[in-house]
């Protein structure tokens, strides 16, 4: 009887893991890692981070959604325009009212897997949207729903039938600043992601006015009230390209950007696979990847959204130390964990504690069996937490 209920626990854990569910745990930190000195620009500090076993020299088979997007590899669209894309195979047509808003397909025709990371911007379509969770899109896939907010509120007529497929496709390199990323992955609720959009628009419309005191959308007085009616436009997409709100951006990151390949050399001597990221002296989030050479993919989207998080005007803190980052990414998180995935492609995991939750994406693939990206981030407003989320 032992047995046969061990067995039995065993494979209920099987399913709630893979099918997706909840389970208490008291997980351990980010584990064989450790924090250098930073790199400084402005108000933004980033601890390069490294491994501690070794094995940070491993490759990988993921495409990212920019260079999909660019190759034409992958497309994008809405759900109402699904049908095109559906590969004759016999199967059964995923079945769509219309478009929804916080829906969009996916089909990755590419051969290799590609990569999604929460906080990616996609734009076009009826509305600019936001990737709501990472995920591993298998090689030559069939469509697949892919869970979007909308950052563009009061938009809903078509720019383009395909998402990537605009006049000024740089706006595909965009990732949402931290504020607006944590509502996307922990609140997980529409209304909280276009608060936050508001929020920070209005913030980019009071850092990087015109000259004249004109703000960054030509507008004056009253029109400061709305950030959308200040930048001139609804889209966080658009408001980011606006070259009043771009500098003020680049200036935060420049110390990052500019030299961009120093920098990254750097980091590939020293084999760094991810960062811990302070903001005014606070540290606030960390992102770590299964090697150096994801971590250079995504380096130039990651340190824009990181800087467009310094023009928050938030309130400053003394300098973080490489004790701070460090405590940040090892210390242990007892909560819940919630898992969803798709067997044998790739498994998500949440970590949700008192102020801090850390996200990992796992990867199920045949021959690659490992954590290829991990968030750890602390919770803003999190005495919110009881009553919210």
């Amino acid at each position: 009887m032992p047995k046969v209920r061990l067995v039995v626990a065993f494979a209920m854990l099987v399913v709630c893991v893979l099918a997706g569910g909840t389970m208490p745990v008291a997980a351990g930190p980010v584990g064989g890692f450790k924090v250098l000195k930073p790199i400084e620009s402005g108000g933004l500090m980033l601890f390069p981070v490294v491994r501690t076993n070794g094995r940070s020299g491993q490759d990988d088979p993921f495409l990212t959604l920019d260079e999909e997007l660019k190759s034409g590899e992958v497309e994008v669209t809405e759900a109402g325009r699904v049908r095109p894309l559906v590969r004759t195979r016999g199967g059964t047509l995923p079945r769509y009212s219309g478009d929804q808003v916080n829906t969009l397909v996916l089909v990755n025709h590419s051969k290799r897997p590609l990569l999604l990371l929460a906080g990616e911007i996609v734009t076009g379509g009826k509305q600019d949207r936001v990737i709501a969770k990472d995920r591993i899109v298998p090689a030559e896939a069939d469509p697949i729903d892919l869970s979007v907010f909308c950052i563009e509120h009061g938009r809903w007529t078509g720019t383009s039938d395909k998402f990537g497929a605009t006049a000024n496709t740089s706006a595909a390199s965009f990732m949402v600043q931290p504020a607006v990323r944590q509502q996307a992955m922990v609140a997980k609720d529409q209304q909280r992601v276009w608060n936050s959009v508001s929020e920070t628009m209005s913030v980019m419309a009071s850092a990087a006015p015109m000259s004249g005191g004109v703000s960054a959308g030509g507008l004056h007085g009253d029109a400061l009230r709305s950030g959308s009616s200040a930048l001139g436009t609804t889209s966080y997409a658009k408001a980011m390209q606006l070259s009043s709100v771009s500098a003020k951006v680049d200036e935060a990151s420049a110390g990052l950007t500019q030299s961009r390949e120093q920098v990254l050399a750097v980091l590939k001597q020293e084999h760094a696979v991810g960062v811990v990221v302070a903001v005014r002296g606070e540290v606030i989030w960390a992102d770590v990847f299964a090697n150096t050479d994801l971590l250079a993919r995504y380096w130039t989207k990651l340190v824009r959204s990181y800087a467009a998080e310094v023009l928050s005007g938030a309130s400053q803190h003394d300098a973080a130390t490489m004790e701070d980052a460090q405590r940040f990414l090892e210390s242990p998180m007892r909560g819940v964990e919630t898992s969803e995935g798709e067997v044998g492609v790739y498994r998500y995991r949440e970590v949700k504690t008192g102020a801090t939750d850390q996200f990992a994406l796992e990867s199920l693939l045949p021959g690659v069996t490992y954590d290829v990206h991990i968030s750890r981030l602390k919770i803003k407003n999190a005495w919110e937490r009881g009553v919210s989320f």
